[in-house]
């Protein structure tokens, strides 16, 4: 974009130390939000206005046949004094991937990167100073038709808004393996970020947690035999020394912060390999002592040691995670990097 993007900036900022760097995972939200309106085929100019409520018809296409997606990434303070963005481009890769999913038209990347780096610039004193913490960026992506027509909408929002948050597993996590529900067949969406593929998992996550579970292990919906993902993860097992991940065939989310993990495993020396694990293979390997770890990796959790796994009347106990772990040194990594504590030599980071 070659014109600067206008700006209504807030009377008074909501910043306070507390909110900052104490709240709940999602749960704050910064000053401004960027948002940008397709229609009559064309993304109108956008705009950054305080953080608000917005007013839409009952009818809006969202409400009620799901044309909506979404992204997460986060802006991390670094060593330098700065901040920085890790990653953008490839989550806005994967968002323009969802939005032709859904039938949506694509975003230009101009448009996206700029406006979010002038929307972190605009609010980086709501970046987290504690460790661990960052400032999640949301975009969020729906049609605004006002009909009950069943066909794409034709006019469409992208809103952006920031979230100073911390940690969002503050211990090692427990997944209950789930049978009876399936997040996502092929042919679906199950590799968009679509808001109906959160929807639909969100009772098999609410009856886990009421048995003590965090989350779900779900698999495959098929054969109901294969490992897929975690609820809000992709999920890797360290057996016999190597890293194993299900590999991406369309029903599993393509992570960034999976693809960081790989890249950052084979650095280490670690073996990493993307393909099919059934659950009989985890329960057999568990048994043999050739299972030594499992974790989850996501832009929310980051790198998430998981401490016990449940399939049908078995639980998968895994040892307390250690600094010489494979989790830990990949977090440390993964970290040292979005931070500016250790070099960037990918370019993964976008600087605010």
């Amino acid at each position: 974009m070659s014109k600067a993007i206008p700006v209504t900036r807030v009377s008074q900022s909501r910043l306070t130390e507390a909110l900052r760097e104490t709240s709940e995972f999602g749960a704050t939200f910064s000053d401004h939000m960027l948002v940008a309106d397709w229609e009559a085929g064309s993304w109108k100019p956008p705009q950054i206005v305080p953080f608000g409520p917005i007013s839409f018809s009952p009818a809006l296409t969202p409400f009620h046949y799901g044309q909506a997606i979404f992204e997460g990434f986060k802006a991390h303070r670094t060593a330098n004094g700065g901040v920085a963005l890790f990653r953008p481009r490839e989550n806005f890769c994967r968002l323009n991937r969802s939005a032709t999913r859904l039938a949506m038209p694509g975003i230009p990347e101009p448009l996206f990167l700029e406006g979010v780096k002038e929307l972190v610039r605009l609010d980086r004193d709501w970046v987290p100073h504690r460790e661990g913490g960052s400032l999640y960026v949301r975009p969020t992506y729906f049609g605004v038709d006002d009909t009950l027509l069943v066909r794409p909408a034709n006019r469409f929002r992208l809103i952006v808004m920031t979230s100073p948050v911390g940690p969002y597993f503050a211990q090692p996590i427990r997944l209950l393996a789930e049978e009876r529900f399936v997040r996502a067949f092929p042919g679906g969406t199950g590799d968009s970020k679509a808001a109906g593929n959160y929807a639909g998992g969100l009772l098999a996550a609410r009856l886990a947690q009421e048995k003590g579970f965090h989350n779900v292990l779900w698999l495959d919906g098929i054969e109901r035999r294969y490992v897929e993902e975690s609820g809000v993860m992709n999920v890797f097992f360290v057996l016999d020394g190597k890293a194993i991940t299900p590999p991406l065939g369309g029903t599993i989310l393509p992570g960034v912060t999976r693809d960081s993990a790989l890249t950052l495993l084979r650095e280490m020396g670690i073996p990493a390999e993307e393909r099919q694990i059934s659950i009989d293979e985890v329960l057999s390997a568990h048994a043999a002592g050739k299972l030594t770890e499992a974790f989850g990796a996501g832009t929310a959790a980051i790198v998430a040691p998981i401490a016990c796994i449940r399939y049908r009347d078995r639980d998968l106990q895994f040892s307390a995670v250690s600094d010489s772990s494979v989790a830990t040194r990949l977090r440390s990594r993964l970290v040292a990097i979005q931070t500016g504590r250790e070099a960037d030599k990918h370019n993964w980071l976008l600087p605010v």
